[in-house]
């Protein structure tokens, strides 16, 4: 169980406990949540109402209990990068889903991580199977929504080709008809833009570091194929050339504010050992 504790200033009075938590995150399912608990919500140390109104030194208490089981662990070791209360941030290798699917059970980082958590597992994006880096997970509802679309990532790659200095990708992306896994740059797509920078080059590759405005399924890809610079090693999106046999992509850096402290937090994860060797080979 995840305690958060607020001190009501002289902003705070005459408001009423829901319109504090409303302002500090909370969601309504996970307010009604709280009011279902006898000792979900104390102002002072005794239980209280969400309509209650506060008063300058008031101390709020908001204990919110674990929701949803976490998945069977596999006991699987990942490395850890950052971890407290709310947060994990592990270094996901190549080659392992985030999620369970029907084709992986029991593999996945969900499972790896099942034993540090204290509920559901729910990462705050989505790194495909074969991407390495660094990946967040919120240990708790609040930590999970406060997150949702405002963690800043920095991903880096190796494509085939050497595309200009810098520039912007906006290009919209749509599943590819016929295909449940394929995207493509579709007029009818969402929009998804991509910024990118050279870091490098020899050898007729490039290494490159991207940021996202947008989170479509397999954006770096899908747009640096229709560049005409696919990544290296992508069988999807290109014909896996490139000397490793996975798409050459890793999120190096995240940065967020956190949850509940409000600080400014970055990560980083080091290259892995295939795409520092491909680099060290090509360039």
């Amino acid at each position: 169980m995840r305690t958060v504790r607020f001190i009501a200033d002289r902003g705070d009075a005459g408001k009423m406990i829901k319109d504090i938590l409303r302002g500090f995150g909370f969601s309504g399912t996970l307010i009604k949540r709280l009011k279902q608990s006898e000792s979900g919500i104390l102002k002072n140390g005794e239980p209280a109402r969400t309509v209650d109104r506060i008063e300058p030194g008031d101390v709020i208490t908001v204990n919110i209990p674990p929701c949803g089981a976490p998945p069977e662990s596999s006991g699987a070791a990942l490395e850890t990068l950052f971890e407290d209360e709310d947060l994990l941030c592990v270094n996901k290798p190549p080659g392992m889903p985030v999620h369970e699917s029907r084709r992986h059970r029991g593999d996945a980082v969900s499972n790896a991580a099942a034993s540090r958590l204290d509920g559901a597992f729910r990462a705050v994006y989505r790194l495909d199977r074969d991407t390495s880096g660094a990946l967040l997970i919120a240990k708790n509802e609040l930590a999970a929504a406060k997150l949702a679309g405002r963690v800043d990532k920095d991903y880096y790659g190796v494509c085939l080709g050497v595309p200009k200095k810098s520039g912007i990708i906006d290009a919209p992306i749509a599943r590819l008809d016929g295909s449940i896994i394929k995207r493509c740059v579709s007029e009818g797509g969402e929009r998804a833009i991509t910024h990118y920078e050279v870091l490098r080059s020899g050898g007729g590759a490039a290494f490159v570091r991207f940021r996202l405005e947008t989170g479509r399924t397999h954006q770096i890809r899908v747009h640096m194929a229709h560049l005409g610079f696919p990544l290296a090693g992508d069988t999807l999106y290109g014909d896996g050339r490139g000397g490793i046999a996975r798409q050459a992509l890793h999120c190096g850096e995240i940065r967020f504010e956190h949850p509940i402290s409000g600080e400014r937090i970055a990560i980083t994860s080091p290259l892995p050992e295939d795409m520092a060797l491909l680099l060290k080979e090509m360039m």
